[in-house]
């Protein structure tokens, strides 16, 4: 692939304005939408339902009933896709799917997205991916502040982000072109999506996983030249890209001879591991993949995300018989935020709604951790950026309960949900910040390797004192 291209939604069909919603949600979903029963499940867990102007289930029984009106809707457009009303209906009606396919036809037919802010955020995050091949994170930044013509929103959080080595301001490129040859057969080589945001965003994720990685004689093959794989914004307006992205980099892991890719980031996780079974489980689906990206898919390649990779695969007795310094004193919330666990039906994982796999893992490392409520709701992921105001609610509810459990600190394993905790605990209405940790950095730390390693200077909240007063780290 020489260039990323956008485009497949954007060409209306011939029978677009006439489709029926019905024959839409069918036929782009697979769902029947005459099997919702107004149950409310979905509106009784959706996390954004109260700044909705139509609830999940309003927008089913619109869509029952040919109400184009749900075109208009701000709640197909402020859904942050985290599952929960997938993963809870009783019906097994994909309102998650209905949501993107409701938006996309939105565009379609020329309806003015009911909030213009998010809709010029996926347009431009998308381009990002066109010209790079990745997201240039700083350049959509400054690109979506001119298009609200707000050009020093969030001027104090990129500053900071500067200054703790967040923000690359030099784009980095992929062109889906790399040596895709077979690597050298080691049982401990696995295949390694690091996806955008590990090298500026989420920088200290990206260089603790390294770290630990080389501890454990884990051995992560980059396949070369990846490309981003469209995260929210790809499903949000192109079907057909949503699964072609994320496909580029599984069908370069099958070229190379390795059983297994994954990735440290859960909308990456997510993205990767949706198009590889939509490719296995959809003819039509294979088909548009096959003629985009140029090679046959054998589906041979399993997608996990990194905490069942270290937990699965390397082991907590192994993790554990590395632990030469214990994270005695510590008192943690371990938080997956929505995508590790959800859809169940997609991810596999075992307890969807209260997983411990992390627990067990920040546990194995000498850390205790509390019981919460709030472990797998959203954190509003892109909202963050697109529609701060709205995610800074469903932040505070999930720090607040983190808090009011026994807290200390939280821990994480996705780059969105740490900085979105990370960075906006001032609009959350708390006055002391509470640090926030990537698993791999306490790894790290109770490897022995030491707070460089660990990469704990380029954290947004400077975890360092709350380490020194456990004595984790030695006193400054």
């Amino acid at each position: 692939m020489d260039t990323v291209t956008t485009e497949h939604a954007g060409t209306p069909a011939t029978d677009a304005a006439t489709r029926s919603l019905i024959d839409l949600v069918r036929d782009e979903v697979g769902s029947n939408v005459y099997r919702c029963y107004q149950c409310v499940k979905c509106t009784s867990g959706c996390p954004l339902a109260d700044q909705f102007d139509l609830t999940p289930n309003q927008v089913m029984r619109g869509v029952q009933f040919e109400n184009t009106r749900v075109l208009e809707s701000k709640a197909i457009w402020l859904c942050a896709s985290c599952h929960t009303c997938a993963t809870r209906c009783p019906q097994e009606i994909n309102v998650t799917g209905v949501m993107d396919a409701l938006r996309i036809e939105s565009r379609r037919r020329g309806v003015p997205p009911g909030i213009p802010e998010i809709a010029k955020f996926n347009d431009l995050f998308m381009l990002s991916i066109k010209i790079f091949g990745r997201a240039y994170e700083a350049g959509l930044m400054a690109a979506f502040n001119a298009v609200l013509r707000q050009p020093f929103r969030d001027m104090k959080l990129g500053l900071r982000m500067f200054r703790r080595g967040k923000l690359s301001l030099l784009p980095h490129f992929g062109r889906g072109r790399g040596n895709d040859a077979p690597v050298k057969p080691n049982p401990r080589a696995i295949g390694y999506y690091p996806g955008c945001s590990l090298s500026s965003s989420a920088i200290e994720y990206g260089r603790s996983v390294k770290s630990i990685a080389e501890a454990l004689d884990l051995e992560l093959v980059i396949p070369k030249g990846w490309v981003c794989c469209g995260s929210s914004p790809a499903h949000a307006t192109d079907p057909v890209l949503a699964n072609v992205l994320p496909m580029r980099t599984v069908a370069a892991v099958e070229k190379m001879g390795l059983d297994t890719v994954t990735s440290p980031c859960s909308a990456c996780f997510s993205r990767l591991k949706t198009a590889e079974q939509a490719v296995r489980q959809n003819t039509k689906v294979e088909e548009q993949v096959r003629s985009e990206i140029g090679y046959d898919y054998k589906g041979t390649v399993e997608v996990r995300h990194l905490v069942e990779v270290i937990v699965d695969r390397a082991g907590l007795g192994d993790v554990a018989g590395r632990v030469t310094k214990p994270l005695a004193g510590l008192k943690v919330a371990c938080y997956y935020g929505c995508l590790i666990t959800r859809p169940p039906g997609v991810t596999g994982a075992d307890n969807p709604e209260y997983p411990l796999k992390m627990d067990r893992l920040v546990e194995a490392l000498g850390a205790e951790t509390v019981d919460w409520s709030h472990k797998t709701d959203c954190c509003g992921a892109a909202l963050g950026v697109a529609k701060p105001e709205a995610a800074a609610k469903l932040m505070r509810r999930v720090m607040g309960n983190a808090r009011e459990c026994g807290a200390e600190a939280m821990v994480t394993m996705c780059p969105i949900c740490h900085l979105n905790l990370d960075s906006r605990q001032a609009e959350m209405g708390f006055e002391d910040e509470m640090p926030i940790f990537q698993a791999t950095q306490l790894m790290a730390l109770a490897f022995g390797l030491g707070e460089k390693k660990a990469a704990l200077g380029n954290n947004l909240v400077d975890p360092r004192p709350y380490l020194q007063s456990k004595g984790v780290l030695p006193a400054s």
